[in-house]
């Protein structure tokens, strides 16, 4: 399994070779092309740029998605507590067996939630794909010294930010795209992941990402199904060597 350079919409691409990963023991093709996307972004921002360390806990949004679910458990991995945010009780299910602590409803006041879950200390790191409105929600579920990772912005590219709150609380927000990183930088997520996370991932009672799966020439399908924003877990593109595979097990 591999991180492309600007995506895998094909049979066949050309990969750094830093960029590529042993598949997990007892994972399929399929499973495995659900992982590198996530897992790249995740280890790079909120590990190694917002420096997740064991004890803290993080609020993630989208737990249920790609990006939320990759969140929810490498920072369990790592010995920190995951608390995630969804939108149905399936999709929080769905979060709670990857390994959050707790979720919350995107119907409640997500910031009084995180402040009763944390005995009123807040969030240490926070992962965010929704943008928006969300970021002041952000600001006061974080705790003193937080890190709020802004990774996607579905529901708004501009935000009111509490400034004077965080100057208070002494908090950072960071922002990052994968796709512009050198293969260098590339390399250095992926040894991070092969030496601190990719064993745990073939252990027999390791939760797999949910996938549904797609044949490739349904791309815009997938896409189709993708903005209406109801599936769970990762959307993946199967080419006639994949169906193959995925129909022999």
């Amino acid at each position: 399994m591999a991180l492309t350079n600007g995506g895998g919409y094909a049979e066949y691409v050309a990969v750094p070779e830093g960029q590529v990963l042993p598949v997990p023991y007892g994972w399929s093709f399929a499973e495995a092309a659900s992982l590198p996307e996530t897992w790249f972004t995740v280890t790079q921002t909120l590990v190694m740029r917002a420096g997740l360390i064991p004890g803290m806990t993080v609020l993630v949004h989208g737990a249920s998605g790609g990006i939320g679910g990759a969140a929810i458990q490498i920072a369990t991995l790592l010995g920190a507590k995951a608390i995630g945010v969804t939108s149905s009780p399936e999709k929080s299910a769905y979060a709670l067996s990857l390994g959050a602590v707790a979720t919350i409803d995107r119907s409640e006041d997500i910031a009084e939630r995180v402040l009763a879950l944390t005995e009123g200390r807040g969030v240490d790191r926070v992962v965010d794909v929704v943008g928006g409105d969300m970021a002041a929600v952000n600001v006061a579920a974080s705790a003193r010294s937080g890190h709020i990772v802004l990774i996607s912005t579905l529901e708004g590219g501009s935000a009111q930010v509490p400034l004077r709150q965080m100057m208070a609380k002494g908090i950072t927000m960071s922002g990052s795209t994968l796709r512009p990183q050198s293969s260098e930088t590339k390399a250095a997520i992926a040894e991070r992941i092969a030496f601190s996370l990719l064993l745990h991932l073939s252990l027999p009672d390791w939760v797999k990402p949910k996938i549904s799966t797609f044949a490739l020439e349904d791309a815009a399908r997938a896409h189709e199904q993708m903005e209406t924003r109801n599936h769970i877990g990762k959307l993946v593109l199967l080419t006639s060597f994949g169906r193959a595979q995925e129909n022999l097990r």
